[in-house]
């Protein structure tokens, strides 16, 4: 494999400190919009609001601005809106309503065809999903999101030693955080499709993860009298040129869809990127240093 750094004697271990002071603040920021989007007090989507969608096909492209004046003038309000302009399209939605979905789609088809009969507009798809449904939806990915995290404290616990596996959950758990954290600061709409992009950034950082502890316990075999901090520097720097080929490998595919994909999946592609970012991270500076933690300072070296 190709090195792209070479022969290098990184003290990790000895910035803990510092990483555990930032991390605790990403995840405080992520336990904070958890705790917000559980109330409702986020930007929901309609997956988890409940509410109506409807998508809007133009034969060409019409302004949004356009379309948000002429259905107001109609007296549809409260209605969020977005363009996608690659596709002509426009998607129009509504939180929180128990109204007809038909009775919506039919006044938006109607005022568009009045406003915009040269452009053609027809209702590509509409979706209608309840608040009780989208409550439900919500605590269901809740519950996906504690079983993944139970999955792997399992999976590691008897591939290495309980301790690690708390390790692994506590950095798979801040790169969720971190993510979700960030995407609350930034108004980003959180639904099923976010819920999926966490959940591939979970099992990202846990293949990374893993990764480093394979070293760590081939290292701990291998130089069974050094100090336990110096053989996770050691095992650290030996994969510091395989984790970043993959995660700039990653990175690259992700920047592909976030920049070129279009609107549709902008927040997912976002949410990987930050992600393997952050996950890139946690398994130098968050996963091994809470393995010692945990472990007050030593690690078994027999399984």
């Amino acid at each position: 494999m190709i090195e792209l750094i070479k022969n290098t004697k990184i003290d990790f271990m000895s910035k803990r400190a510092f990483a555990f002071a930032f991390s605790g603040i990403l995840v405080a920021l992520g336990i904070f919009s958890l705790v917000q989007i559980w109330r409702g007090h986020a930007n929901l989507g309609i997956d988890f609001a409940g509410g109506t969608q409807v998508e809007i096909k133009f034969d060409k492209h019409v302004p949004l601005q356009q379309v948000r004046v002429a259905l107001e003038k109609a007296g549809l309000t409260g209605m969020e809106y977005q363009d996608l302009p690659t596709l002509d399209k426009v998607l129009i939605k509504r939180k929180g309503t128990l109204e007809n979905l038909g009775g919506i789609s039919n006044t938006i088809t109607g005022t568009l065809q009045q406003n915009f009969a040269d452009a053609h507009p027809v209702i590509d798809s509409t979706t209608e999903i309840g608040p009780e449904v989208g409550s439900r939806l919500r605590n269901d990915a809740i519950l996906a999101s504690l079983i993944a995290a139970l999955a792997i404290l399992i999976y590691v616990a008897l591939r290495f030693q309980f301790r690690f596996s708390i390790g692994a959950v506590i950095a798979t758990f801040h790169d969720v955080m971190a993510v979700l954290g960030v995407f609350y600061l930034m108004g980003k709409e959180v639904n099923l499709i976010f819920v999926s992009a966490l959940l591939t950034i979970a099992g990202y950082s846990l293949t990374d993860t893993v990764v480093v502890f394979d070293r760590i316990r081939e290292n701990l075999k291998l130089s069974p009298k050094d100090p336990v901090e110096k053989v996770v520097n050691l095992s650290i720097n030996e994969v510091l040129s395989r984790t970043l080929i993959t995660s700039l490998t990653v990175i690259f595919c992700s920047l592909s869809l976030l920049f070129f994909g279009g609107e549709v999946i902008h927040d997912f592609a976002l949410a990987i990127t930050l992600g393997v970012i952050v996950g890139t991270y946690s398994s130098w500076f968050v996963a091994s240093p809470a393995v010692l933690l945990v472990g007050g300072g030593k690690i078994t070296r027999k399984r």
